[in-house]
């Protein structure tokens, strides 16, 4: 059924309980491919990291990649799951051409890891507990690129190329329970697993987990089903959402998409489908198929994967700080809200404030410059904070010139503004553009009685009792000196030299 007008989000809820499953795919950070040597070099020539092995040739045998065996268990310990004592690789047999053997070496019904949990906080505070089913091991698939039509698609393509430079890149594929109970916050839930599942994998130091580059992506499981029924609506899935945003904007549509469709008298097929940034939108890819459809059989050619408990331990023992503990630590430290913790998670500054303050800086000032005026920057030119050209040990260093007086908050401003456009370090844009405060007292007191002669009006309204007249001399002062006086000193003097307490 073609639904051409979706129901509002609040129709949808009040009538049926969104279930999901998500599905993430993270691309392990390893040197070689899974099963074989080659390399794993992002940006490649096409087709020159391949082998026999990851092409699929005959007689070719496939050697299983020990760090990923051991990324694959500090995943599952992270996820609090327990780790198989033994399990092995199964072959999930199907035919798309990106995949040179014709199946995709996974596992099927023994993962490595199985039975964890996530934490994630939502943005109001509220923790949220995400079941985790499993997270198993498998490879990549080549990459498919269909030239001649309009979408990118393969549908009105005149041709498609096959690199198969990624086929055999090492995967962890983490499968949710059903995640239920989440109601209207159910898109929300998605965006924060995802996020967190995210910074874990990073702080695991595993992978970069970049979205945008295909590190990490979700396939978004969603079905209704009428308010108080326990049995699960038909799941659609949508495949390979590669943005925060996008995971919620995704499940958001679905739930109209479903809602529509079944108010509509309609029945919801189960079928994959793809997202279009543009609009949030998802449309309909191929039937999806069930697990006997992939006729799964144990792999013959790789041993199975018997992780000693020794070994499993020392990896138990070495994780890092996981990022909520991190982040729990780091606000007590800083002495902030939960919101504003989550403000700054948000804007992907946690590392950056952090580094600042490690290189010297306090914490409130390395908070006010990366979540203000940095912040600011960023998004006017539409990049992560990161990938400024400025760095933590340089924003330290300008809160430590702020700190002794020789900057103020305008100054330090402009200071910014010279690293950003490549003009040097800090002190060197502070020489270069002769930014310093002004703290000659000789200097500022010819400022100021210029100030006062100049302005005879406000000085006599001030020595008659109006203090607050004082702002409109410390101003004139502040112009005439190009905003490099120290104001609250101006302001002292000023009072001082008309005889009046401050």
């Amino acid at each position: 059924m073609t639904v051409t007008e979706l129901v509002s989000y609040e129709d949808a809820l009040a009538t049926y309980d969104p279930v999901m499953g998500l599905e993430v795919h993270v691309e392990l950070g390893t040197k070689t491919k899974m099963f074989c040597g080659c390399a794993t070099t992002l940006g490649a020539d096409a087709n020159s990291q391949t082998c026999p092995t990851c092409l699929g040739l005959p007689g070719s045998l496939p050697v299983v990649n020990a760090i990923g065996i051991e990324s694959a268990i500090k995943i599952g310990l992270a996820l609090n799951c327990s780790i198989a004592e033994w399990c092995r690789f199964a072959r999930k047999n199907y035919f798309y051409p990106d995949m040179p053997k014709n199946f995709q070496t996974s596992q099927y019904d023994e993962p490595i890891a199985f039975d964890g949990y996530l934490d994630v906080q939502l943005e109001d505070g509220e923790v949220f507990r995400v079941q985790i089913e499993r997270a198993h091991m498998e490879e990549d698939t080549g990459k498919s690129t269909h030239v001649g039509g309009a979408t990118g698609r393969i549908h009105g393509a005149s041709h498609s190329l096959l690199d198969y430079n990624r086929a055999g890149i090492p995967l962890i594929e983490i499968v949710t329970k059903p995640i239920e109970g989440a109601g209207e916050r159910a898109p929300e839930v998605a965006k924060a697993y995802v996020a967190e599942l995210r910074e874990l994998i990073k702080a695991l130091n595993v992978s970069e987990a970049r979205m945008e580059m295909g590190q990490m992506r979700c396939d978004v499981n969603l079905s209704l089903r009428p308010k108080g029924v326990e049995k699960f609506g038909t799941r659609s899935e949508t495949k390979n959402v590669n943005s925060l945003r996008s995971v919620e904007r995704a499940a958001r549509f679905e739930i109209q998409r479903h809602a529509a469709v079944l108010s509509a008298g309609g029945t919801i097929i189960q079928e994959t489908r793809h997202f279009h940034e543009e609009d949030g939108s998802t449309t309909a890819g191929r039937i999806k198929d069930n697990a006997e459809d992939y006729r799964y059989f144990p792999e013959p050619d790789l041993v199975p994967v018997a992780p000693a408990r020794e070994w499993v331990e020392e990896l138990r023992a070495a994780l890092p700080e996981l990022p909520r503990v991190r982040r729990n630590r780091l606000r007590e430290e800083w002495g902030i809200s939960a919101h504003d913790m989550q403000s700054i998670l948000n804007a992907g500054a946690v590392d950056l404030i952090t580094a600042t303050v490690d290189a010297g800086a306090d914490s409130a000032s390395a908070r006010k410059w990366w979540m203000g005026e940095l912040a600011r920057r960023a998004n006017e030119d539409g990049v992560e904070p990161a990938a400024l050209p400025i760095t933590p040990e340089q924003v330290a260093r300008i809160t430590v010139l702020v700190a002794e007086g020789s900057l103020n908050d305008k100054l330090a401003r402009q200071t910014i503004e010279g690293v950003l456009a490549g003009e040097g370090d800090p002190d060197t844009v502070v020489d270069k553009r002769g930014l310093k405060v002004v703290s000659d007292e000789g200097a500022l007191g010819t400022a100021v009685d210029e100030a006062i002669a100049a302005n005879a009006a406000i000085a006599d309204k001030i020595r008659g009792g109006k203090v607050a007249a004082a702002g409109a001399l410390v101003g004139a002062v502040m112009k005439a000196t190009r905003g490099q006086a120290d104001a609250a000193r101006v302001r002292e003097l000023i009072l001082e030299k008309l005889g009046v307490e401050g």
